[in-house]
């Protein structure tokens, strides 16, 4: 946190729809409070283990997907409506991507939000499988990581590292008491509150404004 008097604790899941509709939120902190503000991910696994996508699971996934475009404007690609969930045999894994971030802040602390992005855009809009690990370095070399560097992080993550960061975001989630992927946690001076966002979907200025009011005053 070193400089940084408060941190915005971001409890997602790189697959979670509603955290693709808190992006725009969470970047527009990020850009505009930066300098105020340190932003933590905790990747909370959503899909544990490997789920295939069945039909059923499909609609779901359709009908949540038109409602957060809805309220928060953020575009579904043709390549993931018609290919990623159309097709049969795609696999939803959150473990893999969640990976990807936790290799890219060890090579880079600043790009880990950027993989995070990068990620969901490849996912939402592009209808790449971000479940495998190829996919995942080709967007880490996008996002301006070493090829080489993310490759050996990802390695090294990808066994204990990653169940230990999940088991501690799940933690996370029931000490605030959060409902579930995403919840957003501001702490000041170590003091946790759990900020309500689901009403600024579409609205990023609207929760910077309400987020800055909350953190200390720059001396």
């Amino acid at each position: 946190m070193s400089t940084h008097h408060a941190t915005l604790h971001y409890i997602h899941d790189p697959l979670c729809g509603w955290c693709y509709a808190a992006q725009p939120l969470v970047s527009a902190a990020v850009e505009k409070l930066g300098g105020r503000l340190a932003l933590q991910l905790h990747g909370g696994g959503l899909f544990g283990e490997p789920r295939r996508l069945d039909p059923d699971m499909a609609e779901h996934i359709v009908h949540a997907d038109q409602r957060i475009a809805q309220l928060s404007g953020q575009p579904f690609g043709k390549a993931y409506l018609e290919g990623l969930l159309a097709e049969q045999g795609t696999v939803l894994y959150s473990l893999p991507p969640i990976t990807a971030v936790l290799a890219a802040e060890a090579v880079d602390p600043a790009k880990a939000y950027p993989m995070l992005v990068a990620i969901q855009d490849a996912h939402y809009q592009r209808g790449l499988r971000v479940v495998e690990p190829e996919v995942l370095g080709e967007l880490a070399v996008e996002t301006g990581l070493d090829g080489e560097r993310f490759t050996a992080a990802f390695a090294k993550a990808q066994s204990t590292q990653v169940i230990e960061h999940v088991q501690a975001s799940r933690r996370l989630l029931e000490e605030v008491g959060g409902q579930g992927f995403p919840t957003l946690v501001l702490e000041v001076d170590g003091k946790r509150q759990v900020l309500p966002h689901h009403h600024d979907y579409g609205k990023p200025d609207a929760f910077v404004e309400r987020l800055a009011a909350r953190l200390p005053a720059v001396h």
